[in-house]
């Protein structure tokens, strides 16, 4: 009788729990493995900017799956524990306490990593990031002394964590580079709607700046200089300028890697017994004609279950439409698609502007590219089908787009 085959997943993280969980949701009978470097059981993300950062949602409520879920499934979850070496020719992962397991089926789900910013003084106590729900409880105790925060990157998790140290009271101020804030998220015109939304609330922005300094005293951080020169003053630094994908241990083992570990849409890698997802991958998606690195908590979620069901060799055609949400201060906001700059042509809205209650759609030649909802509901999946639409040759009226009587999904 033939050995029942055994699939690792190296990523404890929600892609890689929900592949676990599709896996055996699938009927797969064999071993699984997860294994992760936290000593954390898998957890999402999104609240470590914004509800737990805030202190409004509890602990618990984070993680993928109760604790003992894993065994009550089978899932073999080695937390703690560092994947070091992949050994293709006998198809074997080697961990750094000396540990190996071998595979039939790989997946990687290792994410990404923070990145540094490499100036004197970036060890300073006080100056923080945050990726980790240790970081998270970290900065949101340094939000609760109510000091003087600054803040390197106009980003996502930059701004989010803005308007979180805005409600506990801290004086906040901002640094970017780039002439506005999301400036590569969203383009000039909804970046400086975010920026005026955290003008209104007290944050300060210096863009066009970035941080070339930190300074302290015994050690401890006291100010941040610019890159034009100026000294802020500062209690609490956050380095929020992008992630970078771990796929070190993927180039490592001979994999195709280009910003991230490339696979195709049904999510194998040039090995085809070994699989990604989640931030590490960068994945060609069939609905955008390209390859894409979606850093999105909505790809996370996806990607783990689609990468389950390509292990086992089911028909995977992984084309969703890259989706994010935020809230900040009582905007709250959901996108779909990638409005990036130079991706498109034309912006409508429909909705009051000026009163952050409204629908933006991005086009590029006639198509809905992306949209995004603002203090709007229900209406999200009503973009996607457009932007579906647009893929498929659909140019919509923009007068019948803008107007507000019109239900989307009848445009």
């Amino acid at each position: 009788m033939p050995a029942e085959p055994s699939y690792v997943i190296v990523g404890a993280s929600l892609a890689g729990a929900k592949a676990a969980q599709t896996l055996r949701e699938e009927g797969f009978g064999g071993s699984v493995l997860l294994a992760g470097e936290e000593l954390e059981r898998p957890y999402e993300r999104p609240p470590l900017s914004k509800g737990y950062l805030l202190g409004r949602d509890d602990r618990s409520s984070i993680f993928v799956h109760d604790e003992g879920w894993y065994a009550e499934h089978d899932v073999d979850l080695r937390l703690g524990v560092t994947a070091a070496r992949i050994d293709r020719s006998v198809r074997r992962v080697e961990f750094a306490d000396g540990s190996q397991v071998g595979y039939d089926k790989l997946l990687i789900t290792t994410g990404a990593s923070p990145r540094r910013l490499n100036v004197p003084g970036g060890d300073l106590d006080g100056v923080l990031y945050l990726r980790t729900v240790q970081d998270c409880e970290r900065l949101a105790a340094a939000f609760r002394g109510g000091g003087t925060v600054v803040i390197a990157g106009a980003g996502w998790i930059g701004l989010e964590a803005a308007a979180a140290a805005r409600e506990a009271g801290c004086e906040v101020t901002v640094a970017e580079p780039a002439p506005g804030a999301l400036h590569q998220a969203l383009g000039p015109e909804l970046g400086g709607m975010f920026a005026d939304l955290h003008r209104e609330h007290g944050v300060t922005f210096r863009f066009g700046e970035g941080v070339t300094e930190f300074r302290g005293d015994g050690g401890r951080l006291t100010g941040v200089i610019t890159s034009a020169g100026t000294e802020l003053p500062a209690d609490v630094a956050l380095v929020a300028i992008g992630v970078a994908p771990n796929a070190g241990l993927a180039e490592a083992a001979g994999l195709e890697v280009s910003n991230g570990i490339l696979v195709d849409a049904a999510l194998r890698s040039s090995d085809p017994d070994i699989h990604a997802t989640g931030d590490v991958a960068r994945a060609f998606n069939p609905l955008l004609g390209r390859r894409v690195r979606v850093e999105h908590w909505g790809n996370a979620l996806v990607g783990g279950p689609a990468a389950a069901r390509s292990m086992l060799g089911e028909d995977v055609r992984h084309d969703p439409v890259p989706y994010f949400y935020s809230d900040q201060y009582d905007l709250g906001m959901e996108a779909a698609g990638l409005p990036e700059p130079g991706r498109y042509d034309q912006i409508v809205y429909r909705g009051d502007v000026d009163g952050r209650e409204f629908i933006a759609l991005w086009l590029a030649h006639g198509a809905v590219v992306a949209g995004m909802n603002v203090n709007v509901w229900d209406v999200n999946d009503d973009i996607q089908a457009l932007i579906r639409a647009g893929a498929a040759g659909a140019r919509p009226d923009p007068v019948r787009l803008a107007d507000p009587d019109i239900p989307l999904r009848e445009v």
